[in-house]
């Protein structure tokens, strides 16, 4: 199943790239350009007929440009993206042979959170002390959940011993609110005796269980990310074809038309895109008709105007 996701995935991004290569600077218009369609613009149309963000086709895409066919491997679309920031690409070919070893499995394979933690990205399941604290720091930036937080660790038998120090620094930050105050002051004289057994060091401090982790904003985000994505690839592949088919010739023509402004064409220039534009209408036709009676069979006339015969 994943990687029919991945092959599905990079096949859009693929799609994405022939509609819009990548550019020097940014994969953006530059200004001044005489172009039809600006490269959001053209991708928007994309996203837009297969049901999905533009962001997660701008994804697919730079993803897909990262990884020639012949350097991606069975591994899920979403660990090739993370691998993709590596730079250089003798060390990205080389990280993703190298798979780390995978304690829950007990084999050597790539997740996500592997990949993440090679090139120093925020993983999402944290493991080491250093993680989660990173995680917890994340999660209690806001004033209202941090004291939240520290009321139910307060609460909890077992919670570390600390210094003093660190019990006044803990009061200290409670009580910058004053309903925050009310309800820790509140918590910790119903319970003098939790409120003695406090926590060990700063790093006890910060921890949460782990059910509010995997509850936490960057799980429900990273679900809304995948989620969306997969259930739209429900689309048949030859549907999707179609469709980015259609815009890789308007986008390819958006780009070209305006760059022949000044350019003199000979008469047989000109007879021979003529020809090529009579066979780009009959394929248009046959498609047209095709869709809207279900008959795909191509005509021995039109195969033979399609041929150049």
């Amino acid at each position: 199943m994943i990687n029919q996701m991945a092959k599905a995935q990079f096949s859009l991004g693929d799609k994405a790239l022939e509609i819009e290569p990548m550019r020097p600077v940014g994969g953006s218009m530059p200004n001044g350009t005489d172009d039809l369609f600006t490269v959001e613009e053209s991708l928007q149309m994309f996203a837009d007929d297969i049901g999905v963000a533009r962001s997660t086709v701008e994804d697919w895409r730079w993803t897909s440009s990262r990884w020639p066919a012949a350097k991606r491997k069975d591994v899920s679309f979403t660990v090739h993206k993370v691998l993709a920031s590596i730079q250089d690409e003798d060390e990205r070919w080389a990280a993703i042979e190298d798979a780390p070893f995978h304690s829950r499995s007990g084999k050597r394979q790539w997740t996500p959170d592997a990949a993440k933690r090679l090139v120093g990205q925020r993983v999402d399941r944290p493991v080491t002390v250093e993680e989660k604290v990173q995680a917890v720091t994340d999660l209690t930036r806001d004033e209202e959940v941090a004291s939240r937080v520290t009321v139910d660790l307060l609460a909890r038998p077992a919670a570390a011993q600390i210094t003093p120090s660190d019990r006044v620094r803990v009061v200290r930050e409670l009580t910058r609110d004053d309903e925050v105050a009310k309800q820790v002051t509140t918590e910790m004289l119903k319970r003098p005796h939790v409120a003695r057994e406090t926590m060990r060091d700063d790093t006890a401090r910060f921890l949460v269980n782990r059910a509010q982790f995997d509850n936490s904003a960057r799980a429900r985000e990273t679900i809304r990310e995948r989620t969306p994505a997969v259930r739209k690839i429900e689309h048949t592949i030859e549907y999707l074809d179609l469709v980015g088919s259609c815009h890789q010739f308007v986008a390819t023509l958006g780009r070209l038309v305006p760059r022949m402004r000044g350019q003199e064409f000979s008469d047989d220039e000109r007879e021979t895109v003529r020809r090529g534009i009579s066979k780009v209408r009959a394929a248009a036709d046959w498609l047209e008709a095709a869709i809207d009676t279900g008959e795909f069979t191509l005509d021995e006339q039109l195969a033979k105007l399609l041929k150049g015969e």
